[in-house]
């Protein structure tokens, strides 16, 4: 087998592979034409993480061969005796595996920041797995097969790497390929278990907004297809916080409230930032590197509650022509300084871009924003 791509994923899968005393070979994504030919020569199968596109040279010469094309989470399937619940979606993903993974008292991993095959020998055969399923890594499943599956939500996201919404939504839409039981968005045509926002729940949810009112909706539902009591359903949904960089609140000084969303790497999950705080005044910081979206939808629901907004970043000048009011900062300390805040008001950090032009990821960015707020002064 060859690995393509050292990151985390691909780490993890080659130590599972050699674990069984498979012989393995591993590549960097950035190798040339010649050298994929090279060392494509003898390779039966090639495992790719998900962050390797499919037109690098390698994944493409394999293509070409006829080389079956696994993804990390399909060869980790192959390789766990477990039962998979598997959540897609393009925003909701990490909370909802999260608030599965304690009504299910189960280990998560997935594209959530533990790969699927770091999980081989660790947990016993037939207990379950919560699986968090990226549109780059269903690409390339095969055989996985949810015991149950979950859809939260499709909008547009990652259109620089499918191409399309279309090819986007084909790729989540795999993950009920071979699923016994389907927990899907009410509205959607879909067949499965249905599930909302306005749902009835065995308890509120600790977590803030109406967006994570439905993540706990439909976690609720995948639960009880799981075979979990609700006396247990709503102890999780009481006690659970949330997840950092996803509406964390970092701090409160002098009655201003500063809230870290980075996660929200698109329009659609801005939008529901928003709304999570629609009630009280706000100062918006938006911007980040490109994703192919338009920012026309942001405009349009900027309220009279929107106090101000601080655009930075890559997309900084595209922000401001669909947002005329929008301040030009630059940089996440720039923002913060220019913010006339006042006791009561909101400071929501919440891009509605990627992360790629001025930090490495997301959570660097929610980790400088944080680190930002915490040394300001009263």
């Amino acid at each position: 087998m060859l690995v393509l791509g050292l990151a985390r994923s691909g780490r993890a899968a080659v130590a599972a592979l050699e674990r069984r005393g498979v012989e393995v070979a591993v590549a960097d994504r950035e190798l040339g034409n010649d050298a994929a030919v090279e060392l494509l020569e003898g390779v039966d199968v090639l495992v790719k993480s998900p962050g390797v596109p499919r037109q690098a040279p390698m994944v493409a010469e394999a293509e070409q061969r006829g080389l079956p094309i696994w993804s990390e989470v399909e060869l980790g399937f192959r390789l766990l005796d477990n039962r998979i619940l598997g959540v897609t979606g393009t925003n909701g993903k990490t909370t909802t595996c999260e608030l599965l993974g304690v009504m299910l008292g189960a280990p998560v991993a997935g594209n959530v920041g533990r790969a699927l095959t770091e999980l081989d020998g660790r947990v016993g055969p037939g207990g379950w797995i919560v699986c968090e399923l990226s549109s780059f890594q269903l690409e390339d499943v095969h055989e996985l097969a949810c015991e149950i599956a979950v859809l939260l939500n499709i909008e547009p996201d990652h259109l620089d790497r499918h191409g399309s919404f279309e090819a986007y939504r084909d790729a989540k839409l795999r993950i009920f390929e071979r699923a016994r039981t389907k927990i899907v968005p009410r509205g959607l045509g879909l067949e499965g278990i249905g599930f909302s926002a306005d749902d009835p729940l065995p308890a509120e949810p600790l977590m803030r907004g109406a967006h994570n009112r439905e993540n706990a909706a439909a976690a609720t539902a995948a639960a009880r297809a799981a075979g979990i009591q609700d006396d247990r359903i709503a102890e999780a949904l009481r006690t659970f916080p949330g997840v950092p960089h996803r509406l964390e609140l970092v701090r409160e000084l002098d009655g201003v409230t500063y809230v870290n969303d980075s996660k929200a790497t698109n329009v659609a999950a801005a939008l529901r930032g928003l709304a999570a705080y629609e009630d009280e005044p706000v100062h918006l910081i938006l911007g980040g590197s490109r994703k192919g979206e338009a920012f026309a939808p942001l405009a349009t629901a900027i309220g009279p509650n929107v106090k101000s907004v601080h655009v930075i970043g890559e997309t900084a000048e595209e922000l401001a022509a669909a947002i005329p009011q929008a301040e030009r900062d630059g940089d996440l300390a720039t923002a913060l300084a220019s913010i006339d805040a006042e006791p009561g008001d909101v400071v929501l950090l919440s891009p509605a871009c990627a992360s790629y032009d001025q930090f490495r990821d997301f959570e660097e960015r929610g980790e400088e924003f944080r680190r930002l707020v915490q040394n300001l002064t009263g």
